[in-house]
Order: C-alpha cells, then structure tokens, then sequence
C-alpha cells in the first residue's frame, strides 16, 4: 500500500486503534474538500498498533474533538513537505458544540440556537456532563 506523503496538511497521528473512523465522523471529515487517508491498525513501536489520519491541506481541525475521542492522539503540520510544528492533545476540560445531549428535556433541545456545552466531571473516567441539565455524555 503506498500513501503519498503531505506537502501541506495536517496528519493526526497516535490515534489509538480502531477510534479513527470515530474522528472522521466527529470533525465532519467526509465534507472536506481534499484528499483524506485514513490508516487503520498500522504497526508501532510505541503503541503495538495505532491510526493514522491524514488530510492533503491545511484546514482547520477540532483538537477539542480529537481531545475527546483520544486525548493521547497528536496533530502534526506540514509544510513545504516537512513537519512544521507537532501539537499534543490533552483531554479539554470543556467541549462545545463536539457532542449533544441526549436528554430529550434539556433546554438545548428546546433553545436550538443554546450552545451544546460539556464540561469534564471525572478525569480518570474521561466522563462529560451537560452543562445545562448534568446529563452524561456517552463515551466515545
């Protein structure tokens, strides 16, 4: 299999195995308009086996997002074919607008133009909460 390397883009990489296709669809990836290589299970020293997501231009990313689904990923930026700059990924302390609440009374569902706001209520459990009705967010 031979993947081109990037002259510009964003190459998310350390995604832990099998949650890239969660990412695709979370940053709305299948709507970008440039060539996007997703790799699946590839072999690393580091990880065993990871993914790989790559995007052929340089657009902008949620790292909230990302943050959520695999707080270990990285973001790398390329330019003129060489790594610009590499950017860790923490776990955001808040999200907004990344998921939504799931509870059918919460004032988000009512007031459409509420932001969707989540807040992180236990770390070690990578556990999310509305903001506005403490509902849990599903686990990503």
């Amino acid at each position: 299999m031979k993947i081109d390397s990037i002259q510009n883009g964003i190459v998310i990489d350390h995604i832990s195995a099998g949650r890239a296709m969660d990412l695709y669809e979370l940053l709305g990836l299948k709507n970008v308009d440039c060539s996007v290589a997703m790799l699946m299970n590839v072999t690393s020293s580091k990880m065993g086996k990871k993914d790989i997501i790559k995007l052929d231009a340089d657009i902008p990313v949620d790292l909230d997002a990302i943050g959520y689904v695999d707080p270990g990923a990285t973001v790398n930026y390329i330019k003129n074919g060489v790594l610009d700059h590499k950017q860790s990924i923490r776990m955001p302390k808040m999200l907004k607008n990344v998921i939504k609440c799931k509870n059918p009374r919460c004032i988000t569902t009512v007031e459409q133009e509420l932001d969707q706001v989540f807040k992180l209520t236990d770390e070690e459990h990578k556990v999310y909460r509305c903001l506005y009705c403490e509902t849990q967010a599903e686990n990503k």
